[in-house]
């Protein structure tokens, strides 16, 4: 099947320092044409009781890391809006989930041949339903040693392999 959706490359994104402080504003299509223009971005980690982590795959028509598996929640912040309200945004546009609350665990430059990011990384424990949109190719809840057995084999974003490596189990 040939995709025919396609993320937005006129969608305006702040630009900002390394300490999250916005010092101008450039199109998606910008960020990610290998400028390296930094730009904030959401990941909320949501694991279950259990202590399992629930990863997204990424659709085939994404620009960047089509078909991986990823973040459960991953998603830029608008222009104009804070990390918070992204984060609560996208949790629902992206899972369904409404009422989170998160941790903030730290945020981070990543960097790969294409783009900067300043990522604001979250955590939280999630046992209700999660309702996949169609942002995503769905997902599933992984144990720790699944994920293990899978880092390194193309299987995952490096984003997310980066993460997982940084911050242990993210718990």
């Amino acid at each position: 099947m040939i995709a025919t959706r396609q993320d937005n490359s006129e969608e305006m994104f702040p630009l900002v320092d390394e300490d999250g402080n916005i010092v101008g504003a450039a199109t998606r299509g910008e960020c990610h044409s290998g400028s390296k223009w930094l730009h904030p971005v959401v990941h909320l980690h949501v694991f279950n009781s259990r202590g399992e982590l629930y990863l997204q795959k990424r659709p085939e028509w994404k620009d960047i890391q089509p078909g991986r598996w990823d973040t459960a929640v991953g998603g830029h912040v608008e222009l104009g809006e804070s990390v918070e309200t992204a984060l609560e945004r996208e949790a629902e546009e992206e899972l369904g989930l409404k009422g989170i609350r998160a941790e903030r665990l730290t945020h981070y430059v990543f960097e790969s041949s294409r783009e900067r990011e300043l990522v604001f990384v979250h955590r939280c424990i999630w046992d209700g339903e999660v309702h996949p949109s169609t942002e995503t190719a769905g997902g599933r809840f992984w144990s720790s040693e699944e994920i293990r057995a899978n880092i390194g084999k193309g299987i995952f974003t490096p984003n997310f392999e980066q993460e997982y490596d940084r911050f242990g189990s993210l718990g």
